[in-house]
């Protein structure tokens, strides 16, 4: 097995404030790895898929990002009881147009292309619920990223290579690309899929941070 990237090294970790087991309500491995690699101590329960559903009115990036991040832990705290959650969603915007994961290769070299020689933010939204006092926050962390112009040889190299598959923007910052550029010491972290800054900040003051759940999401 490889050595953990750089950016998966040191990675700031705090206690789970209820003390509840801890439970990853995504499926996916960036988020895992950056927990794990984090020293946490979790579970791995996916939302189901319908939790990521669209909506007929216009939303921001970041709006996206939290309802999403937000309807995630929803979903499984209905049938996951007596546990601490942390859902997430990520996308890229740039130039005003959302970006999620690709559908398919093509989408992914639209990405790209629409991308290349030009900055754009990354937003997370991250939800944590305890379910055992019905309490939760909702926040919403930004990056931005400054991307090369591309050339038609690593446009196709990349998406030759299948790295594109499930990743906002139909890229990973985590491959290694140097083509890919951080702003402002900003959080790379962030931009892999997780804020683990913000989200030990956030642990050290969720009872203060949290509001009771609507009964109306149970």
């Amino acid at each position: 097995m490889s050595d953990p990237l750089p950016l998966m090294k040191d990675l700031p970790r705090a206690k789970i404030p209820t003390g509840e087991p801890f439970v990853l309500a995504s499926g996916s491995p960036r988020r895992a790895e950056l927990l794990r690699q984090a020293g946490y101590e979790f579970e791995v329960c996916p939302a189901a898929d319908f939790a990521e559903c669209p909506v007929d009115f216009p939303e921001t990036a970041s709006e996206m990002v939290a309802r999403l991040a937000f309807q995630k832990a929803v979903e499984v705290a209905r049938r996951r009881k007596g546990c601490f959650l942390l859902a997430a969603d990520t996308l890229a915007d740039c130039q005003g147009k959302i970006l999620g994961k690709p559908t398919d290769r093509q989408h992914a070299e639209d990405m790209l292309r629409l991308l290349s020689g030009s900055e754009h933010d990354v937003y997370t939204g991250v939800c944590l619920w305890s379910t055992g006092t019905d309490r939760c926050y909702l926040d919403v962390v930004r990056s931005r990223l400054k991307m090369d112009s591309l050339s038609e040889e690593t446009i196709e190299q990349y998406l030759a290579g299948g790295r594109w598959e499930g990743k906002a923007g139909g890229f990973g910052y985590q491959d290694g690309n140097d083509w890919i550029h951080v702003v402002e010491n900003d959080s790379e972290s962030n931009i892999v899929g997780l804020p683990m800054e913000r989200l030990a900040e956030l642990l050290e003051k969720f009872d203060s941070l949290a509001d009771k759940v609507y009964k109306s999401v149970r």
